[in-house]
């Protein structure tokens, strides 16, 4: 067990904290959500029911959407763009690169297979981290609509449909109210890694290393 959690203790840690952290929102969420019910003279659910309703998924959708493409944006623009002393760039291609030791393991199945599944494969985390946030996008306006509708229902008005939801301010701003906050702190992550330092993480370069040094 302790060699299980050496080997994976990032994913299990990090995954951990997604679960409570989930499960503090759908609680929290539940007692929200009953509160406006009762307000309106609606109802309380049950937490199952809950569950089931446009408010929490279009809070989770909304939050796993930006995440999803944060991640997609940041795998693809690092790997065509640079950015000179950031710990999350590749080496400027006028730098010196430091011998590349062989790969330690049996190749991957699909590189071994060559052709289109070697193609297919080389691409395969962008397109996975895509697929993410177009499931999110969707699981975001379903839940959306929903939850819009329920409001509009506790105020006597009609409900609306997916697509005029899609073309609401109330949709965007959502969306780009968490994607703006996602690329800044991706932005910032670039930046600060160029000047500032955290001993013993992957995510920054050796303390003793110069400034204008790019990569980790």
């Amino acid at each position: 067990m302790k060699t299980f959690f050496r080997d994976n203790g990032l994913s299990v840690v990090t995954l951990g904290l997604f679960l409570v952290f989930w499960a503090a929102q759908a609680l929290t969420g539940f007692q929200v959500h009953n509160s406006d019910l009762e307000e309106h003279g609606r109802a309380a659910l049950s937490f199952g029911q809950y569950l089931g309703t446009g408010h929490f998924w279009e809070a989770t959708g909304e939050n796993w959407e930006s995440e999803f493409l944060q991640m997609a944006a940041f795998v693809l623009l690092t790997a065509r763009l640079y950015q000179r002393g950031s710990a999350e760039s590749n080496p400027l291609p006028d730098e010196e690169l430091p011998p590349q030791p062989k790969p330690d393991g049996p190749v991957p199945g699909p590189v071994r297979r060559g052709g289109w599944a070697a193609q297919l494969y080389g691409h395969s985390l962008s397109l996975t981290l895509l697929t993410l946030f177009a499931v999110s996008f969707v699981m975001h306006l379903l839940g959306g609509t929903a939850e819009h509708n329920l409001e509009e229902a506790l105020h006597g008005a009609p409900p609306i449909s997916v697509l005029e939801f899609l073309g609401s301010a109330d949709f965007w701003q959502q969306s780009f109210q968490n994607w703006q906050s996602e690329f800044l702190s991706v932005g910032a992550m670039v930046v600060l890694t160029i000047f500032l330092r955290e001993r013993g993480s992957a995510e920054s370069k050796e303390v003793e290393v110069p400034h204008r040094h790019t990569g980790k």
